[in-house]
């Protein structure tokens, strides 16, 4: 359940914090006081979708904490493994933080989580049921839903296996499709990807092929101007009558002579001395190139057409070497897994009857267990109308199937038909169903799902919406009887659903220094009397009606002192 709940600068509340117990808990308040708000602030908590909208004015960021104590299930705690989130015994703290710079922060017993995991583990703690939420029963394409949720035990595995294998039914359909939908493109892509790989392969790339032939190209066209150049540079360091080597010899002795003068004296023999021996290994280096100088114009040739072939497929697969050898690399992947279908086409085919016909069958199993657990939720869902003043109501789920069609869900469409009085036809729900009996078709849902469940805490944000009288009273006590599998908190513009509360709380608006607050305060005692009269008679609160509301009162005592233990067969 939830235990506690802190809300800061939502909306317009600036600060709330309470703490919650088990049963039934209503929140009452005027019309615009903030009631719907705390739903809106538990929705965010829970993983709902967060705007900076949400921020009171002025503030900078708001912040919610929620305190559940539970019994953590599988559910919860393979979530929880999953996700690697510390356990702290039967606690769960949730928090949420927005900022207007758009920050986003969710926390799960202190611990950084996504939204998406906040919105799991969410789920598993709580159930909003918004006045928007008939909008569900009005939607068919969520009944099989609904149905599913309900018969969980049953359908659940079948449908697991059943996704499973549509999975792979959809990647063989997908290879098949793709084969299938342009044959002609399919085979040009191959004989195109075929060419270029030849072209590529039986050129023999190497990487930085083109930049060392290009550097031994430079050399052949160039030999007249390199062997000038060496020759001058060998007769410079060498030539019999003047050369660089024996002057730098004559130097060299000299300064040899008065080295041992001074450190400066050394310094420049020793220099010279280096500069001597670097001639000479300059002199033998310009030598030996000259030795190895020589031109050959047919490997001149051979470079300028393999530069030439290098080139050509730059142009086309460049524009850089290295872009050639991976655009190579790239289309024989491709190559071998188009090879691949094409060499697999048949085997492709055959395992794909195989699969489809595994999913046909599974398909079946599903279409037949769905039906099984229609039929148990119609006789739930009758009987819990029966005591919401809707006995001679007929509930049934009407299914179609597109045989050779699959979905994700199978191969069924549900959608529920409801007849509501005796002699009619039944009809689609969606087409005669008054705001009233949506309410209670609803609520005989959530209690039937509820006690299959066991959500750790319900909200209801109006569900009375459209009923009165009797019927108000019988959904009080529907709500009362909820709670005892499931903590209830209850948003309630109805003194009957108010007086069947297990605790109360008044929700008001107040302006002070030209700021809206809403405050939230524990109703008890003869307190609970005068708020049940303003909620019968309005503003003017007449003995009468406080009469009225204190019998309302006497009568939920007396109703709930009568059903303990609770049985949910009422």
């Amino acid at each position: 359940m939830l235990a506690n709940l802190i809300i800061r600068d939502f909306a317009i509340i600036e600060h709330l914090e309470v703490d919650f117990e088990s049963g039934m808990t209503v929140l009452t308040g005027e019309t615009g006081a903030g009631k719907s708000i705390i739903i809106d602030a538990l929705g965010l908590l829970v993983g709902g979708r967060g705007s900076s909208d949400f921020i009171r004015s002025k503030a900078k960021k708001t912040d919610i904490q929620g305190l559940f104590v539970v019994k953590l299930g599988d559910n919860l705690r393979t979530l929880f493994a999953q996700n690697d989130l510390p356990l702290d015994g039967q606690n769960i703290l949730l928090e949420r933080e927005l900022s207007r710079n758009g920050r986003n922060v969710c926390r799960i017993n202190n611990k950084i989580v996504t939204t998406t995991v906040l919105r799991q583990i969410g789920e598993q703690l709580v159930d909003i049921h918004g006045q928007n939420e008939h909008q569900e029963l009005m939607n068919p394409e969520q009944h099989l839903a609904i149905l599913d949720q309900y018969g969980q035990n049953k359908i659940g595995k079948i449908k697991t296996e059943y996704q499973t294998v549509y999975a792979k039914y959809r990647r063989l359909k997908k290879q098949l499709d793709d084969r299938n939908r342009n044959e002609q493109a399919y085979v040009q892509r191959l004989d195109m990807l075929k060419f270029q790989l030849e072209e590529i392969d039986q050129a023999k790339l190497q990487t930085n092929e083109d930049e060392q032939l290009t550097q031994e190209r430079d050399r052949l066209t160039n030999f007249q101007r390199v062997n000038f150049a060496l020759q001058q540079s060998l007769a410079v360091l060498t030539n019999e009558d003047q050369n660089a080597m024996d002057l730098t010899a004559v130097a060299r002795g000299q300064l040899a002579d008065i080295a041992q003068l001074s450190t400066e004296y050394q310094e420049l023999s020793d220099h010279i001395n280096s500069v001597y021996y670097d001639l000479q290994d300059i002199s033998t280096s310009v030598q030996t190139e000259l030795d190895n100088l020589e031109f050959d114009e047919d490997r001149l040739n051979e470079i300028e057409q393999r530069l030439e072939v290098i080139n050509n497929l730059k142009r086309k697969y460049g524009p850089d070497l290295v872009d050639v050898l991976h655009y190579q690399a790239k289309i024989k992947t491709e190559y071998q897994q188009m090879q691949q279908v094409t060499n697999d086409g048949d085997q492709i085919a055959s395992e794909f009857k195989q699969i489809e016909a595994q999913l046909g069958h599974l398909a079946a199993q599903l279409t037949k267990a769905r039906q099984q657990v229609a039929k148990k939720l119609a006789a739930e869902i009758h009987q819990q109308l029966s005591s919401l003043y809707m006995e001679k109501a007929v509930f049934s789920v009407h299914f179609t199937t597109e045989a050779g069609q699959y979905l994700s869900s199978g191969q069924d469409h549900a959608e529920f038909y409801l007849r509501t009085n005796p002699g009619e036809d039944l009809k689609p729900l969606v087409k005669i169903a008054s705001g009233g009996e949506l309410s209670r078709i609803m609520l005989a849902i959530k209690t039937i799902i509820a006690h299959h469940e066991g959500v750790a805490s319900i909200i209801f944000d109006e569900v009375d919406t459209g009923v009165s009288g009797r019927v108000a009273q019988a959904i009080a006590d529907k709500i009362n009887l909820l709670a005892a599998y499931s903590q209830v908190l209850c948003i309630t513009h109805l003194p009957q659903v108010a007086a069947m509360s297990d605790h109360q709380y008044l929700i008001e608006k107040k302006v002070q220094h030209g700021e809206t607050t809403t405050t939230l305060r524990p109703v008890t005692g003869d307190q609970r009397v005068l708020v049940l009269a303003k909620m019968t008679a309005g503003t003017k609160v007449t003995t009468l009606a406080e009469e009225h509301a204190a019998e309302l009162l006497r009568q939920a005592d007396e109703i709930k002192r009568q059903r303990q233990p609770r049985k949910v067969s009422d």
